[in-house]
């Protein structure tokens, strides 16, 4: 596979994060020129957002939790020449999996939905580590 190819999926996963953050930024700056809250109350206290910016804010550090492992396997098996035409659309398949997760927790944020979104990426990149995992294992 191409270079292009396994970053590709990154890229678009990387553009999630920045774009988590652009709405968590418009949410909370709507939450102060609203009166939802005040930027004294919320120096002092995380908690002191409302709802709307406080799901954004979560969904934003997701990205920076299970998206990790991602992250170093990409690099892992471009280092190891271990990509591969099935690494790359299972990369596309986590990766849309990580979008439908962030779309369900910004906007209805319905946690079945969610969370059944959740565990299907996490089983995507189980498969994943699973696959490169014996492909080490087994080389010669």
């Amino acid at each position: 596979m191409t270079v292009q190819a396994i970053l590709l999926p990154v890229f678009v996963l990387v553009l999630l994060a920045f774009l988590l953050l652009g709405e968590l930024g418009r949410r909370r700056s709507a939450a102060v020129k609203n009166g939802e809250t005040r930027i004294g109350a919320v120096a002092l206290d995380e908690d002191a957002w409302p709802p709307g910016p406080t799901q954004c804010a979560n969904a934003f550090r997701n990205q920076f939790e299970i998206p990790m492992l991602f992250y170093a396997l990409v690099a892992f098996a471009m280092f190891t020449r271990k990509a591969d035409l099935l690494f790359v659309i299972l990369s596309w398949v986590f990766v849309v999996s990580r979008y439908v997760h962030a779309g369900v927790h910004i906007t209805s944020n319905y946690v079945r939905y969610r969370f059944l979104a959740y565990a299907f990426g996490v089983a995507v990149l189980i498969i994943m580590w699973i696959i490169f995992a014996i492909r080490i294992l087994i080389a010669v």
